[in-house]
């Protein structure tokens, strides 16, 4: 098996395509690139893949009914949708295809890449091992008893700021989707729980401020990551 997880992108647009491709090697993918809709399942079907990138507003034949061919021959390949609109049919309808996650154009390109890792560590089921301790820089925190100790002392957490912060540590140094925390912890994914979300972010936040190696950092609106630099 490759060391690299191999990628299958479909873009339309040659100069936008070309650059993608080539950021996405420079970050350790292998990249097969298609620019045409209409060869898109001849060249699918030609390889194996570990996620698969299709553009949504292509000539011939659209992303979507791509989508729905891959999705015919391979229900567990990832399928991320690129796409210049950010409708809600339109996001609506990647996901009854079978669509792993969603990124609107003009997209900043390291979001890309923690939304690509995400998904694959999810779909290798590379997830941290359930545990009631973990180590973030210089705290301890303990998910059983819901406490931060730091230098001695402790700070007691809500139920919600526990799982919130669990989930982050679970998921540290990587992307944790908004949606994903939301579903999981608040039951729903709208506008009040997001903004009841964010006031937790803000609380735990404001508890790390004594090490400057932790940082809970806001991922352009698609979600958070924990992110525990390394001391040197």
């Amino acid at each position: 098996m490759s060391a690299k997880p191999h990628i299958f992108l479909v873009e339309d647009d040659l100069s936008f395509g070309a650059v993608l491709k080539s950021y996405l090697e420079i970050n350790d993918f292998e990249v097969e690139w298609v620019d045409d809709g209409k060869s898109a399942m001849n060249q699918f079907n030609k390889s194996s893949f570990d996620i698969c990138i299709l553009d949504v507003m292509l000539p011939n034949v659209d992303g979507f009914t791509i989508g729905t061919e891959i999705r015919k021959v391979n229900t567990d390949v990832p399928i991320l949708f690129l796409t210049a609109k950010n409708l809600r049919e339109d996001v609506l309808k990647g996901y009854r295809i079978g669509a792993d996650d969603y990124i609107t154009k003009p997209f900043d390109t390291e979001v890309l890449i923690f939304k690509l890792r995400a998904i694959l560590k999810r779909q290798a089921g590379t997830q941290p091992r359930d545990t009631d301790f973990y180590t973030i820089g210089s705290y301890l925190f303990d998910y059983r008893l819901r406490t931060i100790e730091h230098e001695g002392s402790k700070h007691k957490l809500s139920p919600k700021e526990t799982e919130l912060l669990k989930m982050l540590c679970d998921n540290r140094n990587e992307l944790l989707p908004r949606e994903t925390a939301l579903k999981k912890i608040w039951g729903d994914d709208g506008y009040f729980t997001a903004r009841s979300m964010d006031v937790y972010l803000t609380k735990l936040r404001k508890l790390f401020t004594e090490d400057p190696s932790v940082e809970i950092r806001n991922i352009h609106g698609s979600g958070f990551m924990l992110e525990i630099k390394d001391s040197v």
